[in-house]
Order: structure tokens, then sequence, then C-alpha cells
């Protein structure tokens, strides 16, 4: 029989008003997946678990199992990530990492790789000057690691090889297609050699060595809009951050 009561490390990535001071999370958590659990009297001040609750904040839970849901009985800040909190534009990227890995991920799948993977991409946002690459990133792995790993190697039409030259990108396709087969496909757009070269390497490699690969302009808004197309094409909608993000930029990126 299962242990009634268990512990694990989360990040809480949405809450909702539950009942008069409770709240319901959903965790991303190393051990057990994406979860649900009811925060009692979270919402009343001075509540214990209160702070320990908040909004992308990564903290050691012990929870009871419940009938329908479970409970949330102690918690403790592991970090706050408390620069996030500090600054609207990190805090709303932050929102917007969280809304990809709840959109992608099914409850109770364990998956330690992408918590990880989420959890080093919060910290990485507090410190790195690049955030636009560090979410290019972010997207792109979690892609692959929810099974969507993009065909990059050869064209995910005809299977030919791709020439070292302008070609296109298929989110429908599922990859790059070459000049032949892209041409006819009102939904491809062109992908430069630079870029297939750059999604190539971040697909096999660390952040460290991605954040070493110079992006100009040019290169980092066609990156952006390439694997927004990709994430829109799979949800079949476009997130919420998505807008309040670029607001805070102040245009849009209409091709």
């Amino acid at each position: 029989m299962p242990a009634r009561v268990y512990q694990t490390d989360a990040i809480i990535i949405k809450r909702y008003k539950f009942a008069e001071a409770d709240r319901l999370l959903v965790l991303f958590t190393s051990d057990f997946g994406k979860i649900k659990a009811i925060a009692k009297g979270s919402m009343r001040p001075g509540s214990k678990l209160g702070g320990n609750v908040e909004l992308l904040t990564y903290s050691r839970l012990m929870l009871a199992h419940g009938r329908n849901l479970d409970i949330v009985t102690q918690a403790q800040t592991i970090n706050t990530f408390l620069p996030l909190r500090e600054n609207l534009e990190l805090m709303s990227y932050g929102f917007y990492l969280s809304e990809l890995v709840d959109s992608f991920t099914e409850e109770n799948v364990e998956d330690q790789v992408l918590f990880h993977l989420f959890l080093n991409t919060l910290q990485e946002l507090i410190s790195t000057a690049d955030i636009e690459r560090l979410i290019r990133y972010f997207e792109l792995r979690l892609l692959d690691r929810e099974g969507y790993r993009p065909q990059l190697q050869k064209c995910a039409s005809c299977g030919g090889t791709l020439l070292p030259e302008v070609n296109y990108y298929s989110p429908a396709q599922g990859g790059i297609l070459c000049r032949n087969c892209g041409y006819p496909d009102s939904s491809a757009r062109t992908i430069s050699v630079n870029a297939v070269k750059v999604l190539r390497l971040w697909l096999n490699c660390d952040f460290a060595t991605a954040s070493r690969v110079k992006l100009n302009a040019e290169l980092s808004r066609e990156l952006k809009i390439i694997m927004r197309e990709n994430v829109k094409y799979i949800l079949e909608k476009q997130l919420k951050s998505i807008d309040w993000l670029d607001k805070l930029a102040g245009g849009d990126l209409t091709p």
C-alpha cells in the first residue's frame, strides 16, 4: 500500500482560488511530473503555506493523498527566484516558461530531465544577458523532450539531402524541407543556413555551449518566429503569455 504522506520538490506553475481561503496548485515536481494539490488556508494572512506556494516558487512540499486531490501539509521554500519578482519582464518570461510546461505535459508523468531543464532555465533567466537565446533553447529542448524533435538533418518530406542553402521550415511537416518540397508548401517559411546550424547544435548541447553561439538581431528574430510557429502549430493555439510579452517589447513578430 502506498504511503499516505509523501515529499517532493516542486515548482508552482499555476494556482487558483479554491474555496474561501484555499488554493488549487498546479505543481511540476521532480518525482511525479505535473500534479495538482490543494493548499488549505494558504490565502489567510499569516498562513505558514502562503509564501511557500507563490507562483514560480521552488519549494519542498509534504503532501497527503486525498480522495480527489492531494493536500499540501507542509512547505519549505528552496528558491523564490527573487530577481524575477522585482522585474516585470523577467517575471513575464517566467510565466511563459510555466505556460509552456503546463501546456505540453500530462499529469502524473515523471520527467526529471524536463524538471531540471525548467529549473535551470529559471535560474539562468536571472543572470543571462541574452534572454531570447535562453527562451529559444528551452523551447527547442522542450519540444525534443515531449516527442516533437524537429527533423533537421534531411528533408522532412522527401528524405533527401539538405543542401547548404536557404531551405524551408514547416511545422506541419515537422522540420526542414528542401527547396523542391518547400517551395509549393504555403505553410512553410524560408530558413537560413545559419539558423539551421544553430538549431542542430542546440538540440545536442548544454546551455553553456549554446550561449557561446553568436546571434545577430536578424538571426535571433528568425529563430523566434520559427519556434513560435512551431509551438503554436503543435498546441493548436497561441499561448496567452505571448501577447503580453509582445506588448512589453513594444512590437510584434509579423513577418
